[in-house]
């Protein structure tokens, strides 16, 4: 018997003993379950600039965990060893020893991030339960393949997100293998709800044109975004062969896209400007 996961925009139809394609869940019975329940395959204590927040919690450090799933397939995957390559590494740490973990070291907020947290959001909402109840901030750092039903769950729960932009239609079609239409639509509805959140878009020299760059700027700007940061494709998995996107030309998309409607544009993933 199939089984149906709401957890992403695909609402993937899950055959008896199959896996949605995230690879994170799957029909056990007819009931869909998180194979990577609990399962975490990287822990560290981050500046919260690194998600990268600039305008939440400024010089915090942030409990930053994954597990293993991913709903999109992006060619140039930075993280796709502990997303996709293996589902059942890590260690079993549950919610409420991240919480303590946290408060025990003074840590402020927990960030779920690294991989995609949408696929293991029934973990990411029993943490962000217990932590809220310390006094414990929560980030979520997404792809933003939101479904409306994984909407109505974390918007209650999550404090601050940092959304990926990834490109135009044409991107997400071709190289991202998703749809763009979902994580517009959920940018939107964290904006109107009135979360903290900021927006980010690795720009591949070559791909990523200024007239793609300006009509995601008018897209962000409709949808009331009022933080974007533009940081550096490095080479990895498909794309290993292409070079990386230099320093100058991810200065000169910001210098390009910043005092034209949205606030505060930064440039990441970069070192010092040349003088």
């Amino acid at each position: 018997m199939k089984a149906s996961c709401d957890f992403c925009y695909r609402h993937c139809r899950i055959e008896e003993g199959g896996y949605g394609y995230c690879m994170a869940r799957k029909n056990e019975g007819g009931r869909v379950t998180d194979r990577a329940y609990g399962r975490v395959n990287a822990l560290a204590a981050d500046p919260i600039e690194k998600k990268p927040l600039y305008h939440f919690l400024p010089g915090t450090r942030t409990l930053s965990l994954s597990m293993a799933g991913c709903s999109f397939d992006c060619d140039f995957c930075q993280n796709h060893a502990i997303a996709k390559d293996d589902m059942e590494s890590g260690r079993t740490i549950m919610p409420g020893e991240i919480a303590a973990m946290a408060r025990e070291c003074g840590i402020p907020s927990v960030s779920f991030t690294y991989t995609e947290p949408l696929v293991w959001q029934d973990y990411a909402i029993e943490t962000a339960r217990i932590a809220r109840s310390m006094g414990i901030h929560t980030v979520m750092v997404s792809n933003g393949s939101f479904s409306e039903e994984a909407l109505e769950r974390l918007l209650p729960l999550i404090d601050a997100y940092n959304i990926d932009l990834k490109g135009d239609a044409e991107f997400y079609r071709s190289i991202v293998h998703g749809d763009i239409r979902p994580v517009l639509d959920g940018i939107g509805r964290i904006v109107s709800y009135g979360s903290h959140i900021e927006v980010t878009t690795m720009a591949i020299e070559g791909i990523h044109t200024p007239e793609m760059m300006l009509s995601l700027r008018d897209e962000l700007i409709r949808l009331g975004v009022s933080v974007w940061h533009i940081t550096a494709f490095y080479p990895q998995r498909r794309m290993s062969s292409r070079r990386p996107s230099s320093d100058s030309f991810i200065y000169s998309l910001a210098d390009m896209l910043s005092g034209s409607g949205i606030e505060h544009v930064h440039a990441g993933n970069v070192g010092p400007r040349a003088t």
